[in-house]
């Protein structure tokens, strides 16, 4: 019995090994940096050392709802946020439904073609992907240039420029860039599905279309509905190198995320201990919506994903 146990102990140590080095990168990288949350409370000022003659406890995160000019500002980005986010939710569906319909081509090497070909864009960076964009829809691109020559507008379209369809274009850039390689958890999902139920289905002379419906689509809900709650909870967590590249002073007021938003706080005016608050406010908030998200899972699919 204690060789038994003494195995086991020796088993549960090696394991703890394998896992130690990604612990040790997780605290360094995720964890360490919360240190940063001091400049929340100082008035820093680089190159000067923080001391604590500049402490000065919630007033930068008092003047984050007292300043009407900010406050206003705040509000706007997080519109503008929202916004991203939301589009992002609304069709978080589609890849889903591509894996499921590129799962349906029964010709393997042009159904690997396309995944292929849907996949390389999550590999391009965004600075890439805006020179695409660039010489697609400036005033002198591709775009322009053919409705000029077939005489259908009078003057270049400023497509990058506007900020009327701001929303709607950053979001077609980004399932572009993102649908392949979201699609590659649901393939995974769709190939652990038992095979004896299409056969089953097959004999009782279900169609494509309904095998989908009735077996494909409701065995892979459950890994769709982790990843919508994962989705929620990093609802104000929507990245900011997308939306850096593609800003400029026309659409900066509409294109501004939270995360662009503090960014430009930090490294364009210096604020540095302003934009420390806004992003440890914006942190906070964000766990209260993974817990929020959990309890949704757990109230709907019966058991939560922490």
């Amino acid at each position: 019995m204690k060789v038994f146990q003494n195995k086991k102990k020796m088993r549960a140590y090696r394991e703890f090994l394998y896992i130690l080095p990604f612990i040790i990168l997780i605290a360094i990288f995720a964890y360490y940096p919360l240190y940063g949350w001091t400049y929340a409370f100082f008035d820093y000022r680089p190159p000067k050392p923080m001391t604590m003659d500049d402490f000065v406890g919630f007033k930068w995160i008092k003047s984050l709802v007292e300043n009407p000019v900010k406050t206003k500002m705040i509000l706007n980005v997080i519109k503008n946020t929202f916004a991203m986010s939301g589009l992002t939710i609304l069709f978080s569906w589609l890849p889903m439904i591509f894996a499921v319909f590129l799962n349906e081509i029964k010709c393997v090497p042009f159904r690997k073609v396309v995944q292929t070909v849907t996949t390389i864009p999550n590999f391009i960076s965004w600075v890439l992907v805006y020179s695409i964009a660039y010489n697609i829809f400036n005033s002198t691109g591709m775009v322009n240039h053919l409705l000029t020559s077939m005489g259908l507008i009078a003057k270049p379209i400023l497509f990058l420029q506007a900020s009327e369809h701001v929303w709607i274009t950053q979001w077609l850039w980004l399932t572009w860039k993102n649908l392949g390689w979201a699609a590659i958890m649901y393939i995974a999902a769709i190939s652990s599905i038992d095979e004896e139920l299409f056969e089953a289905a097959r004999v009782d002379g279900a169609r494509r279309m309904q095998m989908i419906r009735f077996i494909t689509i409701p065995s892979i809900l459950p890994t769709y509905f982790v990843l919508l709650m994962l989705s929620i909870a990093s609802f104000l967590s929507n990245g900011m190198e997308q939306y850096y590249v593609f800003q400029n002073a026309f659409n900066k007021e509409s294109i501004q995320v939270l995360d662009l938003y503090v960014f430009n706080l930090a490294m364009g005016s210096g604020s540095y201990s302003v934009s420390t608050a806004l992003s440890m406010l914006k942190s906070l908030i964000s766990v209260v919506l993974l817990c929020i998200a959990n309890g949704i899972s757990k109230l709907v699919r019966g058991e939560s994903f922490l």
